[in-house]
């Protein structure tokens, strides 16, 4: 399989992922089951699944109010740009 197929089969199922981790977090935040660490999620949309993240979020209902959590979510893509530009800097000037 091409390496950039695989690179976004790999990206959709942390989508998946993500999705499911923020939907279980929610269920069990409504039954008073185990919950799903924040920074497990936080994780999770780090290492690509932002979008889920941001989806669940609004499509759920979920951790909408609770800071610094939102505020954290919101700056991945900060932090994503900050790693590319860093990546870009030692290539180019290394």
């Amino acid at each position: 399989m091409h390496p950039a197929i695989l690179g976004l089969v790999a990206l959709l199922a942390l989508n998946v992922i993500t999705f499911g981790a923020f939907w279980h977090d929610k269920t069990q935040a409504r039954s008073g089951g185990w919950r799903v660490p924040e920074r497990t999620l936080l994780l999770l949309a780090l290492l690509g699944g932002w979008g889920a993240a941001k989806y669940a979020q609004g499509a759920l209902r979920h951790k909408t109010i609770k800071q610094p959590f939102g505020l954290l979510l919101n700056l991945v893509p900060l932090a994503w740009v900050g790693l590319a530009a860093g990546l870009w800097l030692a290539v180019s000037y290394g």
